[in-house]
């Protein structure tokens, strides 16, 4: 009886280790649970590792020597396979191109409601030269003098706003542009909410004279009890937001490359036609959130992506933030356009 039960303890353990691994072979990729467990694989393989030292001990017990043998054996494939695909995506790597007449600086930080101050957020785009800024849970307010700040310092920008109620700071994204981009406008609307994310909104801006990229400044809501349809028609519907050429989109997704498999028109894209410039610049593992714990054991859930007529030139998740407020960290990406 004890061998039996051994014997179906070790297949659950096996199964349960590659729903984790690879959770859209079998279409789970966005189902409670292992939505969660999954986003966060960097700390999965700590987990494993933790696991594997136990059963080994467990081993020494004669009675359950095999079991704990075998259980051993499948975390170390567990380990080794989730390593290989947190290489595979980058652990970092920090550097930037030569920017060019046709690069733009993308820099996209969830503020938690305003958290870290105008102040901060002006000082990392002024620094990095930013050149759109996509402000999730941050108010009109605080995105005019952000800009007001820039502009001081010869940098201004236009401010454009989407809202859901003005109560809380978090149901605001705002997205920054540099003029050098053009004059744009804003196409999404509070007064249409069936045409936005569904509870945390997205501002999407485009140029007036449609030479520039239409801008996605994007929230998807987290995927907690209660949200999981949400946050699914969220990411749907982010993905249909770059169907055509020159788009770019930033923001937080509240999802990791797993949680999107099948949403890409290809195989190279993560949502719709974007690319993610984490995984296309070796910074795909590189966690933004949260902040508490080690960016490398993270979740990277805040993206950057463009369409494929944009090439990514480089890529920093920004940790110097870490301690101004906000439980996400900042990412900067550098974006050069391709000559069509």
């Amino acid at each position: 009886m004890l061998k039996v039960l051994g014997a179906i303890a070790t297949v659950g353990i096996a199964v349960a280790l590659l729903v984790i691994s690879v959770p859209q072979l079998f279409g789970l990729q966005t189902t409670w649970i292992i939505a969660q467990i999954t986003s966060m694989r960097s700390l999965t393989i700590v987990a494993g590792l933790l696991a594997a030292v136990a059963f080994a001990l467990l081993a020494l017990a004669t009675p359950v020597r095999a079991f704990a043998g075998t259980v051993v054996v499948l975390l170390l494939v567990f380990i080794g396979a989730n390593a290989i695909i947190g290489v595979s995506r980058g652990l970092g790597n920090t550097t930037f191109a030569e920017p060019t007449p046709d690069t733009v600086t993308v820099l996209t930080w969830n503020t938690l409601g305003d958290a870290p101050g105008a102040g901060a957020v002006a000082n990392l785009a002024i620094e990095s030269g930013a050149d759109i800024i996509s402000l999730p849970e941050t108010t009109q307010a605080t995105g005019i003098e952000i800009a007001e700040s820039m502009r001081a310092e010869g940098r201004p920008m236009w401010v454009l706003t989407e809202w859901f109620d003005q109560i809380s700071p978090a149901r605001s994204t705002t997205v920054l542009i540099s003029p050098e981009l053009g004059d744009y406008v804003k196409v999404t609307s509070n007064e249409e909410r069936d045409d936005n994310t569904a509870v945390l909104p997205t501002v999407i801006v485009e140029p007036v004279d449609g030479d520039g990229p239409t801008i996605v400044a994007a929230h998807a809501v987290a995927p907690i009890t209660g949200q999981m349809e949400n946050w699914r028609n969220d990411l749907a519907w982010l993905a249909d937001q770059c169907r055509t050429d020159n788009v770019i989109m930033a923001g937080d997704f509240n999802a990791t490359l797993d949680n999107m498999a099948g949403l890409g028109s290809t195989g190279e894209a993560a949502l719709g036609n974007c690319i993610d410039a984490g995984k296309a610049s070796g910074n795909g593992s590189v966690g933004t959130w949260p902040t508490g714990i080690p960016a490398l054991i993270g979740a990277p859930i805040d993206h950057v992506m463009a369409t494929p007529d944009w090439q990514t030139t480089g890529m920093r998740v920004v940790t110097e933030t870490d301690g101004t407020g906000s439980d996400h960290r900042p990412v900067l990406v550098q974006l050069t356009r391709i000559a069509g």
